[in-house]
């Protein structure tokens, strides 16, 4: 049961990411994500994974050590709820990612690809992101700047 759980985690949150890759610019997508709702399936199948392993899983949280999460890692059902955990947690973050995105007038054909690389390697997407961001923040200030002539501080 638990192989298939962990097959199936990804799969409850694809709808979501295809909505923000594919339909960037439909109402309900911006609508979908905004609301935080969207891990409740994941942080359920998080909780089904993790109470089998409980004790392990506390082990590794309240005294973390690399022998103590590689203990935890190396039970099914441990690598499967750490699995659900972070599909989550970058689910919030592509949902973050593409809300502000989107307040920035940052292209749909710039952050598909970014939702993608934040799905595969979240790290590195939220990396990229951040300097998209950044620049486009940055170009945002330079022609507040010229269109009134005073400097725009923060």
């Amino acid at each position: 049961m638990t192989g298939a759980l962990f097959e199936i985690t990804f799969f409850l949150a694809a709808p979501f990411w295809l909505l923000m890759i594919f339909a960037p610019t439909r109402r309900v997508t911006a609508r979908v994500a905004a609301s935080p709702l969207t891990v409740l399936p994941l942080l359920t199948l998080y909780a089904v994974l993790a109470a089998p392993v409980f004790p392990e899983l506390w082990a590794a949280v309240s005294s973390p050590d690399i022998d103590t999460f590689r203990e935890l890692t190396g039970l099914a059902n441990g690598a499967a709820a750490v699995w659900a955990q972070v599909i989550a947690w970058d689910l919030l973050l592509g949902q973050w990612m593409f809300l502000e995105a989107r307040r920035l007038g940052v292209s749909p054909f710039v952050m598909g690809p970014l939702l993608v690389l934040t799905i595969l390697l979240a790290p590195i997407g939220l990396s990229v992101f951040l300097a998209v961001r950044a620049a486009r923040g940055s170009g945002a200030r330079s022609a507040r700047r010229r269109k009134d002539g005073a400097p725009v501080h923060g």
